[in-house]
Order: structure tokens, then sequence, then C-alpha cells
């Protein structure tokens, strides 16, 4: 007979290494190529020493001269507070009741609710690597009764939960309303709940529910204007300040420049270049208009890439339109206090009941953030004309 206790030990046992290694190497190739680590995890924080330009003590001198005077390397202190990120599974007392004498039914009952985590967390979790942190998943230009009218439905998925945040942000004016419908080609999102005119209006903009200024300092925060990144002021600390460059022509040449830039500058070594959809697309168009050869690439974590000097060159759905970065995967690491973990009450339960509900919840949590050692060392180019 199942019980809440055999299926809590199944989460712990059964689940729990197949969900983290899922969201650690299946969520999108970039993910796969950075190195997760504990280290430099101080409490809540991530305290970082980064080493910035080179060693100071060389020299050339005479036979019987002084030696070099010495000059260490210099170095900056990275600060960040770990995310907390979380997903949680729920099921009914009666759908448990209902599968009770039949283990294989409430097996693919559980089955069906992990695997909508799994989808769910790869898909924000994703979505978080190219954010700048504020969580921010489009801007309203309209709005009529339900449905907002936005500049991006590319980070939206029917079934989210969000918050609509006034143009000023802090406060949402909207809270936890879950998308109804997707109208890709409009670029309008249907929510649940009373009419939004008069409520929300243009300028205002749209957060993964509770999540304003609490996801993962993903790329869009590097390569983005802030004064302050890692907690260093950006004018006084130029190798903040990433290689950026508009192009609307997409070639080789164009590449390749960003490519030098980098390893003239920081002595940067690009590996991996994630663009998106429309971008790998008119790259693949100018290289069929030159008859070029596109090479194709195997990737860990079975994904395939198309070719630049051997570099992959992948596209993600999460990259802003017309973007492509260039960068050195061995520059960022995932620093975190564990891995992937069922938050456990007092008694070791995982499986809990909601207050006054007749439904049970598990919550998987990380408490993680993303750091790159060198921003100098990594490369974008925007602007560049979809195909």
């Amino acid at each position: 007979m199942v019980t809440l206790t055999s299926a809590d030990n199944a989460l712990k046992t059964l689940y729990l290494g197949v969900v983290a290694e899922q969201l650690n190497t299946a969520v999108n190739p970039l993910l796969a190529r950075f190195e997760q680590t504990s280290s430099d995890v101080w409490g809540k924080e991530i305290r970082k020493l980064a080493p910035f330009g080179i060693n100071g003590g060389i020299g050339a001198g005479t036979e019987e001269g002084e030696l070099p005077a010495p000059a260490g390397n210099n170095y900056a202190q990275f600060v960040l507070t770990l995310k907390n990120l979380y997903g949680t599974i729920e099921i009914s007392d009666k759908a448990i009741r209902a599968s009770a004498d039949s283990s294989g039914a409430f097996v693919n009952l559980l089955q069906a609710e992990m695997e909508g985590l799994i989808r769910a967390s790869k898909f924000n979790f994703g979505r978080m690597l190219y954010g700048d942190g504020s969580g921010t998943l489009c801007k309203v230009t309209a709005a009529s009764g339900n449905v907002l009218t936005v500049d991006s439905v590319s980070n939206l998925m029917e079934g989210m939960v969000v918050d609509v945040l006034g143009s000023a942000g802090k406060t949402p004016v909207v809270s936890a309303r879950r998308i109804l419908d997707v109208d890709r080609d409009e670029g309008k999102v249907t929510l649940n709940g009373s009419a939004l005119t008069g409520t929300v209006s243009a300028g205002d903009f749209l957060t993964v529910q509770g999540s304003y200024n609490k996801e993962l300092t993903g790329l869009g925060a590097i390569f983005g204007d802030t004064e302050t990144l890692y907690g260093l002021e950006r004018a006084s600390h130029k190798w903040l300040t990433p290689y950026k460059k508009t192009s609307a022509t997409l070639n080789d040449v164009t590449i390749q420049r960003a490519i030098d830039a980098l390893e003239e500058t920081a002595g940067s070594v690009a590996d991996f270049i994630v663009c998106s959809g429309g971008v790998k697309r008119a790259y693949q168009d100018y290289l069929v208009t030159n008859r070029t050869n596109i090479d194709v690439m195997n990737l860990q974590g079975g994904y395939k890439a198309i070719s630049y000097n051997g570099i992959p060159v992948v596209s993600d759905r999460f990259v802003p339109k017309g973007t492509m970065y260039i960068l050195n995967t061995s520059d960022f690491h995932l620093h975190q206090l564990c891995d992937w973990r069922w938050l456990e009450g007092d008694d070791g339960r995982i499986i809990r009941q909601t207050p006054n509900k007749p439904v049970y919840t598990a919550t998987l949590v990380k408490y993680a953030d993303l750091i790159c050692d060198r921003p100098i060392g990594q490369a974008m180019i925007s602007g560049v004309t979809e195909a």
C-alpha cells in the first residue's frame, strides 16, 4: 500500500539524483559548460578574490644590478548574496487516496508531477542565465481586459504565475496571476482573474511571482549598463566592462574581430558562442551564400551545434533578439551552498500538508549564484539583422 512515508522515501532516494542531474546538465548547452562549485561561499554570501591585470614583479637588468622590485597580483573582491531557487510540486489528498491501493498508479502520478517540475525548472533556470538578476520577463505596451500586449513573449509560457510591477518597480500592482494563454504571433498574454485595464499600463513589467531582484546574476548583468557589478564600481574597475559591438551584418570578420579583441585585451580564449535563433539563421545564410561548409559538433549533454573555427555556435530562445555572445566559459562558475536538495521539516519529512488545505507539497531548493571572473574576457555583438 502506498503511504506518505513511502512517497517521501521515493522522492529522497529515487528522484533527487535524477532531478539534480537533469537540472545541472540538461538545462541548456551553456549551463553544461559552467563549473559548479561550493568554494568561496561564506554563510549567505559569495566572496571571491578575482585577479585582474598581471603581476608587476617582472623586469630586465644588468648582470650585477638589482633585481626587479616585487609587485604581486592585483585582486578585487566580488560579493554576491546567494539566490534562493525553489521548485514545488503539489499532490491532492484525494489523488493520494485514490491511488493508495495501486503502486503503479501512484508512481505514474508522482512521475507526472516530477516531470512537470523538471520542465518548469529547466525553463526558468535557463532563462535566468541570460537575465540581469531583476527577473524582468517582458514590458507591457498596452492592456485591455485580461490581455496584455508585451514587447517580447520569449520568456513567457502558459501556466507561469507572474506579478506585474509598475514602471518604477518595488511593489507589484498585480500579484500572482497565472498565464492562461500566450499569443506568440501577436505578442499578447492573457492572465486569469479580474480585468487589468486601468490597473496595468504601458511601461509596467512582468516577473515570476515574488522574484523581482532575486534571480541569478546572468549575462544580462555582465553586459548591462549598470554602474556596479558584483559590488564593484565599473567606473573605477574598467576590466568589469566586456567587449560590446553593434553590427547589423554578421559575418566571419565581425566574429573574428571580437575574438581577437578578447585575446589582445584580456588574453581570453573564446570557447563558446551562443546567440538568438534569428542570429544563428543569419549566420547560416551567410555561410550558405559564401558556399562554406557548415560543420556540426557534438557537445556535452547530447547537444549539437554548428561550428566557427572549432568554436560551437548554439542558439537559445532566451538570448535577446539580434544578439550573439562570445564567451570564455572557463571564467564562469556557479557558486552554490549545496546541490539541489529537498526542503525538509524538523521531522525530516519532505512531503507536508499545506495548512488548511487537502493537498501535500514538496519543495526542491538550491542556493547559488553565477560569477564571471573576467568580464573583460567576454564579448557581445548586438543589433544583428535576424533571418
